[in-house]
């Protein structure tokens, strides 16, 4: 089975909790365990999607869930997935204890045979104490905690770079990835526009947020001997080379 066939199967089970038939991950790797840390824009989803495609790792992304969940019928959703939607209906944060629940309702998923990255969680030290737990009780351990870091001003760069379509909901950059005709979507022809999470002095107040935030996290996993540093500059084939050379992935 190859990568992609393999992303199919973990991906279905991550997203609706569905059961995973690890008999059909075929690696010639032990598995690689890893939480994804670091800011908005800093690229670790691009390294997470980059070692599922290569290594065969599961990507699991809270946030998938979350954008998964709007598109599933009631009776595809989960107890504590009907909850979170009810926080995020109303505008509210999803508490942690919902969070971790809807980690614990996909806990075969950290069986993937190839490993998994965990992508938007724990995102705080409650989350991690209770993640911990988790590990323990499905006898796994993590490899390491990556923390990606890079100058604000480049974030910035990145972020307040993108343009989205209003319409269909298409993603491009003016640098990275650019639209054929400049301020016009691809795919229905409707005029980019700027986010305003995506503009500079936003993007300033979400990284000051961020850092309070994560913070405690990082001096958690610290404490623990598990906290590695990944610069993020570069291309993203430069930055997913470097983490492999920090994870220690020959």
């Amino acid at each position: 089975m190859n990568a992609q066939n393999g992303k199919q199967i973990w991906l279905e089970a991550w997203l609706e909790g569905k059961p995973l038939d690890t008999s059909l991950c075929k690696v010639n790797h032990p598995p690689y365990r890893f939480v994804f840390l670091g800011a908005p824009g800093v690229g670790k989803g691009t390294v997470a999607q980059l070692m599922a495609e290569r290594l065969g790792v599961a990507h699991l992304a809270t946030g998938d869930i979350f954008r998964a969940a709007k598109s599933l019928p009631q009776d595809k959703l989960s107890p504590a997935l009907r909850e979170a939607i009810g926080y995020m209906q109303r505008g509210e944060l999803v508490p942690d204890e919902t969070v971790i629940s809807l980690v614990r309702e996909r806990t075969a998923c950290l069986h993937w045979p190839a490993g998994f990255v965990l992508d938007g969680f724990p995102r705080t030290v409650p989350q991690a104490e209770a993640f911990q737990g988790i590990l323990v009780k499905e006898g796994l351990k993590l490899d390491a905690v990556l923390n990606f870091e890079l100058p604000i001003d480049f974030i910035i760069a990145r972020l307040s770079g993108r343009r989205t379509c209003p319409k269909c909901k298409a993603v491009y950059h003016i640098v990275n990835n650019p639209p054929k005709q400049p301020g016009v979507c691809d795919v229905c022809g409707t005029e980019l526009i700027i986010r305003e999470d995506d503009r500079p002095e936003a993007i300033r107040v979400r990284m000051e947020v961020y850092k309070k935030s994560t913070a405690p996290l990082i001096d958690y996993y610290e404490s623990k001997g598990l906290l590695k540093t990944v610069v993020a500059k570069g291309t993203p084939v430069e930055v997913y080379a470097r983490t492999l050379n920090v994870a220690g992935i020959v």
